[in-house]
């Protein structure tokens, strides 16, 4: 194995990783055997993050074959907090029990209170699950008024938070962006629910593999960082798979901290890719990663007030050939049936081209969305290169 990377050797390795240039899945079930989970998020002005990334690696998709993998029988992904909120494989449910086994440590302050002080909601609101589900949890209501704020959840969704982060129930499927939860033995496939649960370290263990193999190349904090796994813990788990000859430690040009490579990797001399990556892209988790493999300084912005935002609320990167060359503010306009580009930025040193095959990307990405045209509204130089208003065929 290698023991010295250059930073484009780096880079190459972890596009193709992730699924980018030669060998690239052919499938969602590649991809996701490639990936092990993708990231769910609320935000819907352009489509649902966990589809982003399926388009970005296979094109033009139906998102309803993704909806199947993930609501129907033979279940493929279920949902659980991998990396944040994710679709994860199912075989990787045992992995993640040592979580749910902690989840009296690690869960949110509210949702620990809840199961503290009112054990009694708890029990109720499983009963009632295993009884009625599936069931949204606004099917479960006490009735009492929900307090104002985003997190001010109602004692009833609380309850039904900390029984999903402690595996009790599951995501049977969503209704909108709102869960159906259900117990788990009605919902995973029984092979994976009669499964045995692993010793911890054996779980992080192999959380760790799938890390490193949907990484390529990666410090020790981008490998803890995929699935969120503690310090102490990812830290010793890590030295027993270099210990064991799975995890190379290498040096890659430019990198302060030591990285591990694995041993499957592959280093393409050249790479030709062309995505758009959803903000919430398995690329870009890590943002120092980002900052390491390909100089650009990535932030979410959608929480930044707006007169503060740099690049605008929801930010695409877009990649080129193997670097990141521009970024867009994207906004799917459905009445219209336009793709806005709110604002679009170019890289230091992105090529000439870039403006041309960006457009054709926006092109693909409307037809995608059932949206006929392609219509920008950002006024910065890099926005008006791109043209006014273009058809999406």
């Amino acid at each position: 194995m290698r023991a010295q990377l250059s930073t484009d050797e780096a880079r190459r390795v972890a596009l193709a990783a992730q699924g980018f240039g030669p060998g690239a899945p052919k499938s969602l079930r590649g991809m996701f055997a490639r990936l092990g989970l993708v990231q769910v998020d609320s935000v819907n002005v352009l489509v649902r993050a966990h589809y982003l990334p399926a388009f970005s690696r296979l094109g033009p998709y139906e998102v309803d074959r993704l909806d199947r993998l993930s609501q129907r029988a033979p279940r493929r992904l279920f949902e659980y907090w991998g990396h944040e909120a994710s679709l994860i494989r199912v075989d990787l449910q045992p992995l993640l029990r040592w979580r749910m086994a902690r989840a009296a440590d690690d869960a949110w302050g509210r949702m620990r209170r809840l199961q503290r002080e009112h054990p009694h909601v708890v029990d109720e609101v499983l009963a009632a699950v295993r009884e009625r589900g599936p069931v949204p949890a606004s099917a479960l209501s006490d009735g009492r008024p929900k307090r104002s704020g985003w997190w001010e959840w109602s004692e009833v969704k609380t309850a039904c938070e900390w029984l999903f982060w402690s595996g009790q129930i599951t995501a049977a499927r969503r209704v909108g962006f709102q869960r159906l939860y259900d117990v788990p033995e009605r919902v995973l496939p029984r092979a994976v629910v009669q499964a045995p649960t692993p010793a911890v370290a054996d779980a992080q263990r192999e959380l760790v593999r799938v890390a490193s193999r949907a990484l390529g190349v990666a410090a020790e904090r981008d490998l803890r960082d995929y699935f969120r796994l503690p310090v102490a813990d990812a830290r010793a788990r890590v030295a027993e798979l270099v210990e064991a000859g799975e995890l190379a430690r290498v040096t890659v040009q430019g990198w302060r901290e030591p990285a591990y490579l694995h041993p499957d990797a592959r280093v393409p001399r050249r790479l030709e890719a062309r995505a758009l990556l959803g903000p919430f892209d398995p690329l870009l988790w890590e943002r120092s990663r980002v900052e390491r493999l390909f100089g650009v300084r990535f932030r979410l912005e959608i929480y930044v007030p707006a007169p503060k935002r740099v690049h605008g609320y929801y930010v695409l990167p877009f990649l080129l050939g193997d670097r990141l060359v521009g970024r867009v503010d994207l906004k799917a306009d459905r009445a219209a049936g336009a793709l806005l580009v709110q604002a679009a930025h170019s890289e230091p040193g992105a090529p000439p081209e870039a403006t041309a095959e960006l457009r054709d990307e926006l092109s693909r990405m409307a037809r995608w969305l059932g949206l006929e045209r392609v219509r920008v509204a950002g006024r910065q130089p890099p926005a008006q290169a791109l043209g006014r208003e273009w058809p999406a065929s």
